[in-house]
């Protein structure tokens, strides 16, 4: 030791070099912190979303999926496979709701309320966790939630049988909450065959992306049609509400047939007496004349108001998941204007919009916007999120929606609509037959649209549009009455309880 006490001479550089060792590993330590921050944090989202990844799918089908209900009942539910993605999802009358529910794939992904309710479903939403900050730190999965929704069984099964394999769709909604009470396709298929993952599920998914027919198609919202003269309940509320009409007898100045303005083409009719009928007989037996030209004598700008007012071109619809917009052209001259007043031109609408149409009629001329979740729960029923129901808006005057309720009312009672009368229910409707196909060629498509109200209660209670693609009657009014009239007949009752 030197005369100064501590280190010999020889270990200081000892102790220096022990000294940048310990620098040294501080610095690998903090590079190997570093880099793990940047892995777990920084690039997270990018090995996550990596295909090649496949821990969050095995995670994700490692507990049963919570369900969808229908009237209490589910009509979902999980197997155990015992496989590396353990749980696949079954349907019970799969065909019967899958516009409803849609399909969760393991290889096709989710679509409907399996897509949008996803979150709750699956149970990775934030809302599902009673204790969400011990979640937070245990990391521990919660168990699926289910999805209560606001269809009507017996409503559900009264429009599936009723169309029988007919290409159509159905909706029907509450007129004083928007509640949707049936949203049926036809025809479906079952969703069970996309649940899985194996060679089976890919052929089923081939097939039913060819079929001509598509079955996946869900006609009720992704489907717009030319309403054709169901959408004389739209311009019928735009003359009301501009004073255009305002007595519903009086003689209309309405030539049969009725020369398209500023051309040489000539709207006929296929009813007889149309020539100058009022609004009350030309709705009742849908005088195509007296309503083109209603609709050229409101304008442009108040008959597109109008349409818009119930919904149409609106991109923002959701029930939850979205619904395709209906169309009305605002840029239209006269002639197309009278053309698309009769539902025709470019007026396109889907099934769940025409029932919005009946339903406002019914609730005094105010839209409530329909929604089909009633409330999300965790599995032990405790309630997660409430209705989807949201304020409605005035689509019309009340008076107004009194003379329309009357107008639809005699169309059951003694017009084309006769097929959907109920014994002991007030029943308003409008039969609609729409052209379609080059030079108007293809078989025409059938529309109903109702509404009923039994003799002991306040207001209606039901709105239901129906249209049959294939509807194999003459081109006349009477196809809506007759092919789609029936099926609207038997979910209004269906609802009623008759």
């Amino acid at each position: 030791m030197s005369e100064y006490g501590g280190l010999p001479e020889s270990g200081r550089p000892m102790a220096r070099y022990i000294r940048h060792a310990c620098v040294f590993c501080a610095l690998l330590l903090a590079a190997l912190l570093a880099n793990a921050t940047r892995v777990q944090v920084v690039q997270s989202r990018e090995y996550d979303g990596n295909p090649a990844n496949r821990r969050a799918t095995i995670a994700r089908y490692q507990q049963p999926r919570g369900d969808i209900l229908v009237g209490g009942v589910p009509v979902t539910g999980s197997m155990d496979t015992g496989e590396q993605l353990r749980y696949e999802r079954t349907y019970r009358n799969g065909p019967l709701y899958a516009p409803v529910t849609g399909f969760s794939s393991q290889m096709y992904g989710t679509t409907f309320l399996e897509h949008t309710e996803d979150g709750v479903l699956s149970g990775t939403d934030p809302m599902l966790a009673p204790l969400p900050l011990w979640n937070d730190v245990t990391r521990a999965p919660n168990r699926g939630g289910d999805v209560v929704t606001t269809l009507d069984r017996r409503a559900q099964e009264a429009a599936y049988r009723g169309l029988a394999g007919r290409k159509g769709a159905v909706a029907a909604v509450e007129p004083a909450t928007g509640r949707i009470l049936a949203l049926v396709t036809s025809p479906s298929y079952d969703p069970a065959e996309l649940s899985g993952n194996n060679e089976a599920v890919a052929a089923a998914w081939d097939r039913l992306n060819h079929d001509p027919e598509k079955p996946m198609l869900n006609r009720a919202v992704r489907q717009t049609y030319p309403p054709g003269s169901t959408f004389k309940v739209v311009t019928a509320a735009a003359a009301l509400d501009a004073g255009v009409v305002t007595d519903l007898d009086a003689r209309t100045d309405s030539p049969d047939p009725y020369r398209l303005p500023g051309t040489t083409t000539r709207l006929t009719n296929e009813a007889d007496g149309c020539a100058d009928a009022s609004v009350r007989d030309a709705f009742e037996w849908s005088c195509n004349t007296v309503f083109a030209k209603l609709g050229v004598d409101v304008g442009v700008r108040d008959m597109a108001a109008m349409a818009q007012a119930f919904g149409f071109n609106d991109t923002g619809v959701r029930i939850p998941f979205a619904v395709s917009p209906s169309t009305f052209d605002t840029t239209v001259d006269k002639a197309q204007l009278a053309l698309s007043s009769i539902g025709q031109y470019n007026t396109r609408a889907t099934p769940l919009q025409m029932a919005m149409v009946a339903a406002a009629v019914a609730d005094g001329g105010r839209l409530r916007p329909p929604y089909l979740v009633e409330r999300t729960t965790r599995h032990g029923g405790e309630t997660v999120t409430g209705s989807g129901a949201r304020p409605g808006r005035q689509v019309m005057r009340p008076a107004t929606a009194a003379r329309l309720r009357e107008l639809m009312a005699g169309v059951v009672r003694d017009g084309t609509g006769t097929n959907a009368a109920l014994p002991g229910v007030l029943v308003g409707g409008k039969t609609g037959t729409a052209q379609h196909g080059v030079g108007n060629a293809g078989v025409p498509y059938a529309w109903f649209v109702s509404w009923a109200q039994p003799e002991n209660a306040p207001e209606p209670q039901v709105a239901v549009a129906v249209v049959v693609e294939d509807a194999s009657a003459d081109r006349g009014e009477i196809s809506g009455g007759g092919n789609a009239a029936p099926i609207a007949r038997e979910v209004m009752r269906a609802v009623l309880g008759r």
